[in-house]
C-alpha cells in the first residue's frame, strides 16, 4: 500500500473545516481543495476531541480512523483536496465494516459535492446571457 500523506499543521485543519462538511453516525469527514497550484495527491488530517473519552480511547479512534482511510482512500480520494476525518463518540466502538461504509458513503458524496461546485466555478453563468434569451423568447 502506497503511503497515505497525512495533514500536521493547523492553520491546514482550519482552511479544510471552512470546507464543505459530511457528518455520518461514526465519523465527520471535511474536505477543501488544496492551495496547490501543481498536481498533487489528497492529503488526510485525523482528530479526535477530549469529549470522546481518555487518551486510549482517542488512541484507538484515531488508529481506527487511520486503517479505514487506509483501505478506502486510495481508491477513493480526489487529486488536490485535503480531507480531514473527526472521530465521534461510538467510532472507537463500532464495528470495522460500519466504520468503512460510513466512510465510503461519507467520501462518495463529499466528492460529489467538490466536483459539482468545481464544475460551476468553471461555467459561470452571467446574468446578461440569461437574460438576453429570455427577451427574445418573449417575442
Amino acid at each position: 500500500m502506497d503511503k497515505i500523506s497525512v495533514l500536521k499543521k493547523r492553520k491546514d485543519f482550519l482552511r479544510v473545516a471552512k470546507g464543505i462538511r459530511m457528518i455520518v453516525s461514526t465519523v465527520i469527514l471535511q474536505a477543501a481543495p488544496s492551495l496547490s497550484k501543481e498536481p498533487v495527491p489528497f492529503k488526510i488530517g485525523y482528530t479526535v476531541t477530549k469529549k470522546i473519552g481518555k487518551a486510549h480511547v482517542r488512541n484507538r479512534t484515531k488508529r481506527r480512523l487511520r486503517a479505514a482511510a487506509q483501505a478506502i482512500f486510495p481508491a477513493l480520494g480526489l487529486p488536490n483536496v485535503e480531507y480531514v476525518l473527526i472521530g465521534r463518540y461510538n467510532t472507537a466502538d463500532c464495528p470495522f465494516k460500519t466504520l468503512k461504509s460510513d466512510m465510503k458513503w461519507a467520501l462518495k458524496k463529499t466528492n460529489g459535492m467538490l466536483t459539482e461546485s468545481q464544475n460551476q466555478s468553471n461555467n459561470p453563468i452571467s446574468l446578461s446571457d440569461s437574460s438576453a434569451e429570455t427577451s427574445s423568447d418573449k417575442q
